[in-house]
């Protein structure tokens, strides 16, 4: 990858790892199917008015914003509102790196490396570190349902590799106005009208600046330019860069929220850090020694 786009890489892995204390945040006024749909609410209005829509058929797009936004991010909500803590959580949906490579495999003919396929072992250690020491069953839930979200967000990469050249931000910005009514429905259906209602007349300053974080710096620029590194590099070389939104996750959930950083937190940590690495550079060096 080029440095520009690499370091564009790492801003919004920063972003989105940070993004998961502002969850946290805003879920504890908010139930959290109506804090998704307002989150995407906003990341569609009013820019839907003013962007073209993307230039890739009705049942991609949809199929897209679906996956990407409605899907993914319902699931996490919910998930983290049973118990799974910041950082672990962004743990966890790194999964999606792995299910990515798959699917691509799968799909698209991209083939993986034995290198990326013993990274994926080494990381899925350390999400069985993780789920050895949730210890209550709604939390054991929640980790099943944010594993659900990384199967959703690594069938909208792939997704993604199907797209020709489209505009980024007009992407991000129809395929959360997709999102908007299946999760308002389901919200309605399953948190009620009457504890919507409540919760949007409670929200305070602290709501609104978490759902609109939510819907710009994390939605708008995080995911148009995963959109754009996702059309211009490989899938498997791609998606790894997300597993360092753990770093950013447990960080700032030790920092802002208090969350422990138990020892087996870190070797959670480190496993899946290990199968990063392994997989973005294990080539390079094998490379580098043959020219040596």
């Amino acid at each position: 990858m080029r440095l520009r786009h690499t370091l564009l890489a790492l801003l919004t892995v920063t972003i989105w790892g940070f993004n998961f204390v502002v969850i946290k945040i805003g879920l504890q006024g908010m139930p959290p199917l109506f804090f998704t749909t307002l989150r995407f609410t906003f990341a569609a209005l009013p820019l839907v008015f003013f962007v073209a829509r993307p230039t890739v058929p009705w049942q991609l797009l949809v199929s897209w914003g679906l996956a990407q936004f409605a899907v993914q991010f319902g699931l996490l909500f919910v998930g983290m509102k049973l118990g799974m803590p910041a950082g672990l959580s962004s743990l966890v949906i790194q999964l999606q790196a792995f299910f990515t490579i798959g699917l691509a495999w799968w799909l698209l003919g991209e083939h993986a490396r034995f290198t990326q396929l013993f990274g994926a072992g080494i990381a899925l250690l350390g999400m069985g570190v993780v789920a050895w020491h949730l210890d209550t069953p709604s939390t054991f839930i929640g980790l099943l349902l944010v594993v659900g979200a990384a199967c959703s967000w690594a069938a909208a990469n792939v997704l993604t590799k199907r797209m020709q050249v489209v505009n980024p931000m007009s992407l991000v910005v129809w395929g959360s106005l997709v999102a908007v009514p299946p999760l308002l429905v389901i919200s309605a259906l399953v948190e009620g009208p009457q504890v919507m209602w409540a919760a949007l007349l409670a929200m305070n300053t602290m709501s609104w600046i978490t759902v609109l974080f939510q819907s710009y710096p994390n939605t708008l620029f995080g995911f148009g330019i995963w959109s754009m590194l996702m059309r211009r590099y490989p899938a498997s070389q791609v998606a790894p860069f997300a597993l360092l939104v753990p770093v950013a996750g447990m960080v700032s959930g030790s920092l802002v929220l208090h969350e422990g950083m138990q020892p087996w937190k870190l070797v959670a940590g480190a496993l899946v850090l290990a199968g990063l690495a392994l997989n973005q550079f294990a080539a390079r060096l094998r490379g580098w020694m043959q020219r040596a």
